[in-house]
Order: C-alpha cells, then sequence, then structure tokens
C-alpha cells in the first residue's frame, strides 16, 4: 500500500523495517546472538546496506542490498522474522541507525513505513497514518509474499511469529510499537490496496498535502 502511495505522490518509499532485517540477516550470517548488543551495534555501524528502487518485477518494493549481493527476499525469510525484533529492541543498535533514518525522511517527500516511524523517528511529519488488520489477516498476507518468493511456509507458524514480534515489539524499552496520540487509524481488513490508497490520499488532501 505505502508504495503504491508513494508512487501516486511522486514520493520516496521508505519502509525502514528492511534496514534492520538486513542487519538481522548479516547477524545470522555471522553468528552474532541476537542478544548481544555491542556486537550488533558495531555491525549497525558499518553495515554495507544499500535499498534502491526494484529492478525486478517478482513482488518487491525495493531492492535491498548487503555489499553487491541482493539479499531482497533473504531479508523476509522466516528465520529474520523470528529475529528480527529482538535485534531491533537493543537501544544501541536503533541509536546507530536513528540519523540514517530521518536524514533519508527528511530528504523529501517521503512515505516512511515502519513501527516507531510516528513517535520516534518522524514526529514531525505532516500525516500520521496507524494501519491495523486482524492477525488472521496478516498472516494470510505474510504467507502469499512468502509464496511468491518461493519461500515454504506453515500459515499457523507465520501467525504465531506475527503475534511473537508484536509481544516484543510492543514490550521494549527502546521506541516500543506504541500509536502516537496524533495518528489516524486505518482498519484494512476487507479493503484492497487501492482501497486503502484512496483513503490516505483523501486524508492527504485534508492536510492539504494533495498533489
Amino acid at each position: 500500500m505505502a508504495s503504491r502511495l508513494a508512487s501516486r505522490i511522486d514520493a520516496l518509499f521508505l519502509d525502514t523495517g528492511v534496514i534492520y532485517r538486513a542487519l538481522t540477516l548479516a547477524a545470522l550470517e555471522q553468528d552474532i546472538a541476537v542478544d548481544d548488543a555491542a556486537s550488533l551495534a558495531h555491525l549497525a555501524a558499518s553495515l554495507p546496506l544499500r535499498v534502491t528502487p526494484p529492478t525486478v518485477s517478482d513482488g518487491r518494493q525495493c531492492d535491498v542490498w548487503l555489499d553487491e549481493r541482493d539479499v531482497t527476499w533473504a531479508t523476509r525469510a522466516p528465520e529474520v522474522d523470528r529475529s528480527v525484533s529482538a535485534v531491533s529492541a537493543h537501544p544501541e543498535v536503533r541509536a546507530a541507525l536513528l540519523d540514517l533514518q530521518r536524514e533519508l525522511g527528511r530528504s523529501g517527500r517521503v512515505v516512511m513505513v515502519g513501527r516507531d516511524i510516528g513517535t520516534v523517528v518522524m514526529p514531525d511529519a505532516d500525516l500520521k497514518i496507524w494501519l491495523e488488520a486482524s492477525v488472521d489477516e496478516r498472516a494470510r498476507r505474510r504467507a502469499r509474499d512468502l509464496e511468491r518468493a518461493g519461500k515454504p511456509h506453515d500459515v499457523d507458524q507465520v501467525r504465531a511469529d506475527l503475534l511473537a514480534r508484536d509481544r516484543i515489539d510492543a514490550g521494549r524499552s527502546a521506541a516500543p510499537m506504541t500509536r502516537a496520540t496524533d495518528a489516524i487509524v486505518v482498519v484494512t481488513d476487507g479493503l484492497s490496496i487501492d482501497e486503502v490508497v484512496e483513503r490516505i490520499l483523501d486524508l492527504l488532501a485534508g492536510v492539504g498535502r494533495a498533489v
């Protein structure tokens, strides 16, 4: 949805989650424990990460590169899903990546996606949207993404992983997942992507940011 919205308003699409996912993938590949905050922060400070517009028509919303290696779908693997919340919960890791996120967020017109964007990363954003969907709907969507990428998956396990991630993200001490007081809730169950985009375009018009 955010990618399509960005295209409609000629904005940069940035899912900050890909930054944490890429870091988690690199940590797993280097056998760095998810509870080793110091090593993870050190890795984050020198992570050879690039995020670029998509070059492959396989359902991806961007290309994610570590050095010269395309890791776009690798960052969506179940083992990354199970570890990314623990990695991103460390204050040292979040501090190491915060300036980069803010720099990108203030680079122009940007649609930014993440679990702490409205509260921590970009608290002065023109419009804050809090998207909601039932866990069953989210599990179905994630399983569909994995299927498109040719990744083996079990819907029940995907659902359990999502619930576990929500608990970690909501309970972490650093930048917990919580709705900003001025964010507008949009419930997406039963809505198509285009219907959600149109809803947000209406909200943008309401704050004087329509194209």
